[in-house]
């Protein structure tokens, strides 16, 4: 499983021309899902969401996590995340869940940031649709993620 964690002032999806979820500071987090992930990609993503400390302290210091500064999260699925370029000029997406497999890990990772982290902070886009994201960058900070700790 991958991640671009975006900090942000604010965010939102646009589906069919309306706005779908929209938030305030906190993260816009971009989700694309491997075959081969399970559970344990869920929990270590869902864990460096949670607790990843991204956020400005007293002292301007990137030193506090999403929780201390209770800001909102927007889950955005993103099937691209997967995209291989190395070879050609049309990226393969071979590595990239598809189908009711991926939409099944993506609820259980939606599911379980919901128990780990305010349910009532937690907004999505829809799984697969044709979504505007829009975001206005905070820093601008993005961390990358992969459960596979390949970066």
């Amino acid at each position: 499983m991958r991640a671009v964690v975006q900090r942000v002032k604010k965010a939102s999806v646009i589906i069919n021309n309306s706005i779908y979820s929209k938030i305030n500071h906190g993260f816009l987090v971009l989700i694309g899902i491997s075959i081969n992930d399970n559970d344990n990609d869920i929990d270590y993503i869902v864990d460096k969401i949670v607790n990843i400390r991204i956020f400005n302290d007293e002292d301007g210091k990137m030193n506090k996590c999403i929780n201390e500064i209770t800001g909102e999260i927007l889950i955005v699925s993103q099937f691209t995340l997967y995209g291989d370029a190395r070879k050609g000029r049309r990226p393969s997406y071979s590595n990239a869940a598809g189908g009711k497999s991926a939409i099944d890990i993506y609820n259980k990772l939606i599911n379980k940031l919901k128990t780990c982290y305010n349910h009532e902070k937690i907004f999505t886009g829809v799984f697969g649709a044709m979504m505007e994201v829009n975001l206005i960058n905070d820093g601008p900070v993005t961390i990358l993620l992969d459960s596979e700790k390949l970066f």
